[in-house]
């Protein structure tokens, strides 16, 4: 399945050459496609999904497209992805066209939440986890990424010892935007296991 998928990506940014530098990383199981740190895209079992803006939607809608579907622990979750058939591969100028649109859509709307934006607005952080924030010198949203999860979380620890690895998760979450029950498998693995050792580190 990854193979089919690393021929998809590569199809895309073929396809897709007009919208810029196309990068890829993993995500919710898939691949997210950004221009200038932007998401567009997913690519998802070797299959291309769109994420919907005005014009999208109207257009998969329209086409009764499929949307892209994300389990975790069980649990479907739609995501606001529609999935590009061959008859839309076939006519590559309105697939670029729909994905210029979505490419403007998506960067409009996080110039958007940038400018208005709290730190509780982001997934998973509360008013209380917002004042911690506060308290702790930071207090937006870019010093918030600019810190990452794992700096962020050590500077709260300092404050508050019995903040547990979940505060973690949930910081991780809220710097990509994300439910903290939707952070890719490996990098909650990874922060769980990095939080364990760092309060086994620190008890003694």
């Amino acid at each position: 399945m990854k193979k089919k998928s690393y021929a998809r990506i590569h199809q895309s940014k073929e396809y897709l050459s007009p919208l810029g530098e196309i990068s890829c990383r993993s995500l919710f199981g898939g691949y997210s496609l950004m221009v200038e740190n932007v998401i567009f895209a997913m690519v998802s079992k070797g299959e291309l999904y769109l994420r919907a803006c005005e014009e999208t939607e109207v257009y998969f809608v329209k086409r009764a497209a499929q949307p892209l579907l994300y389990t975790k622990r069980g649990r479907t979750i739609k995501l606001n992805y529609y999935r590009v058939d061959e008859g839309l591969w076939n006519d590559r100028q309105q697939l670029l066209q729909l994905s210029m649109g979505t490419l403007f859509s998506a960067r409009r709307e996080k110039s958007r939440q940038k400018a208005q934006k709290r730190l509780k607005d982001l997934p998973n952080l509360t008013h209380n986890l917002e004042i911690m924030l506060w308290e702790a010198g930071i207090d937006n949203v870019r010093t918030l990424q600019a810190f990452g999860a794992k700096r962020t979380w050590i500077k709260l620890k300092s404050m508050k010892k019995g903040l547990g690895v979940q505060v973690l998760l949930a910081l991780a979450g809220a710097i990509y935007g994300i439910h903290e029950a939707a952070l890719p498998a490996a990098m909650r693995q990874e922060l769980v296991e990095w939080g364990h050792l760092y309060e086994q580190r620190h008890r003694r």
